[in-house]
């Protein structure tokens, strides 16, 4: 098979794997067609008001001053005299938008939102906007436009400020909050001369939100702990005091005015939210008002072991925690307005302050719209399986959903509201798992195939590597394969009963995919089967000792790699062992310097796990230092080759430039984050740098010369100068370690050619990138391209978590990005965040293509050893992720296996992109006439 074609059905094969995680374990949770329901009783309130600080802390709102005082006095008055309050506990991640879907629609986020964007509305679902007569929003252009987009009619308005003013390097980032307080406060001024907007005021079920950025803003700019975001805090209180204030005078304080004010997420110490830390999943709820129950004291112990109670001094109120996507059932009952169909939170009754008819009745118009989701779903279900394959949810079967809801309803007729009430929630809690039952009806059924398929396919490259790139001892008589017409009668025959089965079931298109996939690949596979016979019959001659401890190494180097997913500190365990190869190895005694220097590499490689990747405090002097480091890892690179491979003229000048550039980036940051901090903005001539240096970051190095040591250092320098751009600390230092490490790589690779007895390696000071490689000195594998190739996927992972920049999602710093921007803009700042981690995978791309060029291997002989230990390692998270124990863990392992999967394909393109980025030159006319020895 031709390597071009080879790589684009590898290519092919991992997409669908990749995809396939999406479909098993990622599926939309929405159902459609339900019927809204509401509880037929009048409702307390006839208009709500929700105040959502986003990026607000529980603690930072509740816990009080050092002198006993709080720094918002209204709230903790609300929640001393007249309302209720509680935490409200988010899911991963704690972003925003998922964190508004949770509260207004009830239900978390669909993950389909993911590719279709951050302000559109990716789906079609419910909200209690969608279910108000009318809904006036005021707050950021990011959130208010994808409620009122998704809304049936025209009755959602939505006031925002231009997106330009969400700027992080703002002099005072809470005048988002004042500038939202100005417009609610102008909108009720000037309702009170326009009698047709007063009429719409004044009719039931309408609701108010404003959406409150400052805090959010000021605590990724400043942090937490900072001034800026404690003061916003008190501008916060000192608004919304003042709006209540508002509109009770304009509604005559006539105590039809139910407010909740909450948050859509927390934020932690370091200025970052996304991950599950406390921090950023306790939010505050404070609700107050019509339909509202006033504070409860007590005077026992509360079930809650957290130690907030006593921090917050409020041990002697009655705290109630809720799930945030109860909020949503909450707000319709307080209004008397349909849940939204697609909620699955959970009315906390402990909120209400009515009847307990009207509690009994609530929970009973909850209960059924929960049912009716999972009676959507199960139908759904039972359509596309087959009746004698089809198992329906044994706690719910359709006899045992009519006898819940007659029981229930018999109840409350009865009056025997208690009883009625545990009996839905009994209800609501048997929808809700059978809901998660036919959501993951199919899981098994298409794991299965997904891992018949990884199987056949990691078995075809394995026969692939032994076919044509061993050394095998072929026998004809041996050879001989399955009769190919009639292995393939038996596909098609396997091939057509799958698809009519699917069919039959009117399984979705991907389903075909999964399950049919297998199929061709397992038939090359086995027309393949003559090579595994020739591997048994040459077993006898090889070293089978040798063999057995290569694949005992490389077994627990994978599960090593496997490990270090989970636990960084792994990768510091690896590179000490891998510091001492050259000893283990006899090359110490043939080359001591370039040995000494692997050991040094590596041990200051192996401090970067073990450094924080959350919580540090920005430090640009190290990326100052990180910029002198790189020069000074130039110039000892050049210093070392000038005899060998000496400077052509036309190129010292492209080295300066690139030398100074990197000194010029080295101080960029300093003077980016000096201005931030005395709030004068971002420096315009900082941008122009910033971004000039990005675009030719990739471009400039292919002006340089193809000799090895140059391009190699011309595609150092460019990278390292971006990389010095978007660092804050000393994960800057991180390129230079391990250009350093890499360069010594491949020099010492050339004396383990020498140990093998090589004699016909070539010096690297003659490799000449763009030189055509001779086909006949090109050598078959041995053991020891094994241990290269695990090499380069250990750096790969190394290079991907050394400074955690994948670790984490609250790794994540909005500050590395200010040297371009500081204006918000989620693409644009995970685009220069995703440049920031593909750099030191370039780095070792480029040092893997140089080995492979140096020790005479095709690129497609090492890269098939790759492929093999990277789905190895997919295939073991693959196996990691079960349905059992918390969603978080099995979210852990999904990411990771998204993440081996993503390496995967991303490296198969970036082979390519390091190919052309070391072999290829761009000729300008004054250098037509060069030569280059």
């Amino acid at each position: 098979m031709r390597m071009i074609t080879f790589f684009v059905i590898g290519l092919t094969v991992h997409v669908v794997f990749f995809i396939s995680i999406f479909d098993i374990y990622f599926t939309s949770p929405l159902v459609h067609g339900m019927t809204p329901h509401s509880t037929p009783l009048e409702p307390p309130a006839s208009r709500l008001v929700l105040v959502v600080a986003d990026g607000l802390r529980a603690d930072s709102l509740f816990t009080p001053l050092p002198n006993g005082s709080s720094r918002t006095p209204y709230l903790r008055g609300i929640i001393e005299d007249k309302g209720t309050w509680g935490v409200s506990h988010t899911r991963v991640p704690t972003e925003s938008r998922p964190g508004h879907v949770a509260l207004i629609a009830g239900f978390y986020e669909d993950v389909s939102a993911v590719a279709k964007g951050w302000k559109e509305n990716p789906v079609e679902f419910d909200s209690v906007f969608n279910e108000s007569r009318h809904t006036w929003c005021w707050g950021s252009p990011d959130i208010l436009p994808m409620f009122a987009k998704g809304a049936s009619g025209d009755h959602v308005y939505t006031h925002t400020y231009p997106a330009v003013e969400e700027d992080f390097a703002s002099t005072d980032a809470s005048k988002l909050d004042s500038w939202v307080f100005t417009q609610v406060k102008s909108f009720f001024k000037s309702a009170q001369s326009n009698s047709t907007l007063k009429a719409s005021l004044w009719e039931d079920k309408n609701v108010f939100f404003l959406h409150l950025l400052g805090i959010d803003t000021n605590g990724h700019a400043h942090r937490p702990m900072s001034q800026e975001y404690l003061d916003n805090i008190g501008l916060v209180d000192a608004g919304l005091a003042e709006v209540v204030s508002i509109i009770e005078d304009f509604f005559d304080n006539d105590g039809k005015t139910a407010y909740v004010f909450t948050s859509d997420h927390g934020m932690t110490n370091w200025g970052s939210h996304g991950a599950g830390h406390p921090s950023e999943t306790l939010t505050p709820l404070v609700a107050w008002g019509a339909g509202v129950q006033k504070a409860k004291g007590v005077t026992e112990p509360q079930p809650y072991n957290d130690g907030f109670l006593q921090d917050w001094k409020l041990e002697h109120l009655r705290r109630v925690d809720v799930s945030q996507a109860d909020i949503a059932p909450l707000m319709a009952s307080l209004i008397g307005v349909p849940i939204p169909v697609n909620s699955v939170g959970v009315l906390p009754l402990l909120y209400l302050n009515n009847s307990e008819r009207f509690k009994a009745e609530s929970m009973y118009t909850n209960a059924i719209q929960v049912l009716e989701q999972f009676k959507m779903k199960m139908m759904q279900k039972k359509e596309t399986t087959l009746s004698f394959l089809f198992t329906p949810y044994q706690l719910l079967t359709e006899s045992k959903q009519a006898e819940f809801t007659q029981k229930a309803r018999i109840l409350i007729q009865l009056e025997k509201y208690e009883d009625a009430i545990s009996l839905c929630q009994s209800l609501i809690s048997h929808s809700l798992e059978g809901l998660v039952y036919y959501h993951t009806y199919d899981r098994f059924f298409l794991g299965c195939s997904v891992v018949l398929g990884f199987v056949g396919w990691t078995s075809y490259v394995v026969l692939v590597i032994l076919k044509t790139h061993a050394s095998l001892n072929r026998h004809p008589n041996l050879t001989k394969q399955i009769p190919g017409r009639n292995l393939a009668r038996l596909c098609t025959c396997v091939a057509v009963v799958i698809t009519v089965f699917l069919l039959i079931q009117r399984s979705p298109i991907t389903y075909y995919i999964y399950c049919l996939l297998p199929v061709p690949v397992w038939y090359s596979v086995l027309k393949e089967s003559g090579t595994l016979r020739d591997l048994i019959k040459t077993a006898p001659s090889l070293p089978l000792w040798k063999c057995l401890g290569y694949f005992v190494l490389v077994a627990f180097g994978i599960e090593l790699l496997v490990v270090s997913f989970f636990h960084r500190a792994m990768l510091t365990v690896g590179l000490a062992v891998l510091s001492l190869w050259p000893f283990l190895s006899g090359l110490f005694g043939k080359a001591k310097s370039r040995s000494l220097s692997w050991l040094v590499g590596c041990l200051c490689l192996a401090a970067f796990p073990l450094m924080p990747v959350v919580g540090r405090e920005p430090n640009v002097h190290l990326v100052t230092c990180a910029g002198l480091l790189a020069l000074f890892t130039s110039a000892c690179y050049l210093w070392s080759s000038r005899r060998r491979t000496p400077l052509h003229l036309g190129d010292r000048p492209q080295f300066v430039v690139q030398m100074l550039l990197v000194a010029v980036c080295a101080y960029v940051p300093s003077l980016t984050h000096s201005s931030l901090q005395q709030k004068r903005g971002l420096p315009l001539l900082n941008q122009i740098i910033s971004w000039s240096t990005l675009a030719s970051s990739i471009f400039v190095p292919l002006l340089s010369s193809t000799r090895l040591f140059h391009r190699l250092l011309s595609i150092f320098l460019s990278l390292t100068s971006t990389y010095l751009l978007l660092s804050t600390g000393s994960e800057a230092l991180f390129p230079p370690v391990l250009s350093w490490l890499m360069f010594v790589w491949i020099n010492i690779e050339q004396e383990a050619l020498l140990a093998q007895g090589m004699s016909s390696r070539q010096e690297l000071s003659t490799i000449d990138f763009s030189a055509n490689i001779d086909i006949t000195k090109i050598r078959q594998l041995k053991l020891d391209d094994i241990r290269r190739s695990y090499f380069f996927v250990f750096f790969i992972i190394t290079a991907f978590f050394g400074t955690g920049n994948i670790a984490s999602i609250n790794s994540f710093d909005p500050a590395s990005v200010y040297c371009f921007l500081t204006v918000f803009n989620p693409f644009i700042m995970g685009g220069l965040m995703m440049w920031k981690v593909i750099i030191p995978f370039i780095i070792v791309m480029c040092t893997f293509e140089t080995i492979q060029v140096a020790t005479q291997l095709s690129s497609r002989s090492l890269f098939l050893i790759v492929l093999v230990i990277s789905d190895l390692m997919a295939l073991h998270f693959f196996f990691m992720v079960q349905d059992y124990g918390s969603w978080l863990d099995i979210g852990t392992s999904i990411s990771h296996y998204v993440i081996v999967m993503s390496m995967t394909i991303f490296l198969m393109l970036l082979s390519v992109v390091t190919h052309v980025l070391t072999s290829q030159r761009l000729v300008l006319w004054r250098q037509r006439k060069m030569h280059f020895p």
